[in-house]
């Protein structure tokens, strides 16, 4: 049989995918991120930021300064 690999994008979607798997008693697996969920979502709140051009550069030559 195949393997398939889901994403959820969110709390909620993760929720509804596993009760849905639990209601068709389809066998699955849980993989934990290595990651702390608060580092995740302060890692993603930078990728928004970033993609909305609320960044602030700064040449190398004044990084040390």
């Amino acid at each position: 049989m195949d393997t398939l690999i889901a994403h959820p994008d969110n709390q909620e979607q993760y929720k509804a995918l596993r009760a849905f798997l639990k209601a068709l008693k389809i066998n699955f697996e849980e993989r934990k991120s290595p990651y702390d969920a608060t580092f995740v979502s302060m890692i993603e709140e930078s990728k928004k930021q970033t993609k909305q051009g609320k960044i602030k550069a700064i040449k190398t030559t004044d990084l040390w300064k």
